[in-house]
């Protein structure tokens, strides 16, 4: 079986080759912890989860290397913690603010099922390596020093674009861009500041005299650096980081040790949106994570079905994240569970590798589930094979059925779409179970006519009688 990624740099599919098969390494941007986590970036997180278990499958879980960085030194923390803890000097405000956030955001992405990285590095713990490779760039020209400020040259670096695939000219002119008079070109970014007082402060490289911070860029160049080397496998993230971000990291680690490339694979997720609209707080449809596992639309959504939502959905394209996804999500992992919550996983299906395979294509690999479950609930001498197919590919996507309470979710979807009314479905269920004890099949048919007209569909079985919300 050959994996094959979608390379943005390239604009192509390819079979996938690792530098080392003993050590696939991957890189993907993390959170820049001032403020909960939403949505949008609980995808990526689960994307590459979804990348760094099938790694780990084909190579071994031994021989791959995930590193996501958390991002602890950012003007926009700096302005969340004056605005949070006015009274504190800044420095203890950002202390609080990011150990708050950060602490969320683990348990928010451990609630979604995601795997820890291999290593989990911070910005801050990670200046020595910053410093030193703008230390490198000033030596061979591609930085110079301005006003306590070390930039980047971009005209210094004759390909720079090349991951956005923009000129240099529609660069400037699209891009947001500090207008400075010290700056020798527009484009140029900034790979260290000085800092005003009170804010984060470190010896200044270059022989500068006043205290500074590092820019947002290098952090990354040189924590993937630290971790995975001057040239690794795969790059990952948004596909709202391909310009600036990740091709000012490129320009930064390429020029720092004279490298083609920085990773051999830039990975993106395509947007998403909730209920048809671009997310935004201006609207009031920005959901956190947080929010969305505590209570959205009325329903306190389990972290198994968040991340099913996702994936049905390939990485590539646009997500529209709405409770009707939850809701489908919902509805396959209650069928699943029923099949898979007792079986131990082996093998995945040769099916659901094959859709993995090619590029993460998981709405493919869902509906090789959605056939496995139909094998599994039809008699028949494939039936068991089946169900210990859909449990391993259920654990290779990251859905571990038996910690999920199908029923408990049903009862808040049900309690929302029909308000308070529940007591009285149960009652009426109840008097329709003594009247079909009393074989008054009239009055029963009466009952389940008046739950049909409350929205109501009933279930009868051997084991009793369930129900749920007509949809």
């Amino acid at each position: 079986m050959e994996l094959k990624l979608y390379d943005t740099l390239t604009r192509e599919k390819r079979v996938f080759t690792p530098l080392d098969p003993a050590n696939v390494r991957m890189y993907v941007c993390g959170p820049t912890v001032y403020d909960f986590a939403h949505i949008g970036n609980a995808r990526p997180v689960i994307v590459f989860d979804v990348l760094f278990r099938l790694l780990r499958h084909l190579y071994g879980a031994d021989h791959v290397t995930y590193v996501r960085n958390i991002t602890d030194v950012d003007d926009k923390i700096n302005a969340r913690a004056a605005e949070e803890f006015p009274g504190l000097p800044l420095n203890e405000a950002i202390r609080k603010v990011t150990e708050k956030t950060d602490r969320q955001f683990h348990e928010d992405v451990a609630a979604l099922g995601c795997l820890p990285p291999t290593v989990e590095p911070r910005a801050t713990d990670h200046i020595a390596e910053m410093k030193t490779l703008i230390e490198r760039l000033i030596a061979s020209g591609h930085a110079y020093v301005a006003e306590g400020n070390v930039l980047f040259s971009v005209p210094s670096m004759s390909d720079y674009g090349r991951l956005s695939k923009k000129p240099l000219d529609e660069l400037i002119a699209g891009a947001r861009v500090e207008i400075a008079a010290y700056k020798k070109h527009p484009q140029d970014f900034v790979l260290w500041k000085p800092s005003a007082p009170g804010e984060p402060a470190w010896p200044s490289p270059a022989g500068i005299a006043v205290p500074g911070r590092p820019g947002w860029h290098i952090e990354c160049s040189a924590m993937s650096w630290k971790y995975l080397g001057e040239v690794f496998d795969i790059h990952g993230g948004g596909i709202d980081l391909v310009f600036p971000h990740h091709e000012n990291e490129i320009a930064q680690s390429r020029c720092a040790f004279y490298t083609p490339v920085m990773a051999n694979f830039w990975m993106h997720n395509g947007f998403l949106q909730v209920e048809g609209e671009k997310m935004s707080k201006s609207t009031g449809n920005f959901v956190t994570i947080h929010e969305l596992l505590s209570g959205w639309q009325g329903i306190a959504w389990p972290g198994i079905v968040v991340r099913f939502a996702m994936l049905l959905t390939h990485y590539r394209q646009p997500v529209d994240f709405t409770e009707r996804a939850l809701d489908e999500a919902s509805m396959a992992l209650r069928a699943f569970h029923f099949f898979a919550s007792s079986i131990p996983a082996a093998h995945p299906s040769p099916e659901f590798m094959d859709a993995m395979a090619d590029d993460l294509n998981t709405p493919r690999a869902i509906a090789e589930l959605h056939r496995l479950q139909k094998l599994a609930k039809t008699p028949s001498p494939n039936q068991f094979d089946a169900a210990i197919q859909l449990a391993s590919n259920l654990s290779l996507l990251g859905f571990d059925v038996r910690q999920y309470d199908p029923e408990w979710l049903q009862k808040q979807v049900v309690a929302k779409r029909v308000g308070g009314r529940t007591p009285e479905i149960e009652r009426l269920i109840a008097e329709r179970a003594t009247a079909r004890t009393n074989r008054d099949w009239k009055e029963s048919d009466r009952i389940r006519d008046e739950l049909a007209k409350m929205g109501v569909v009933l279930k009868d079985s051997k084991g009793g009688t369930t129900w749920e919300v007509a949809r």
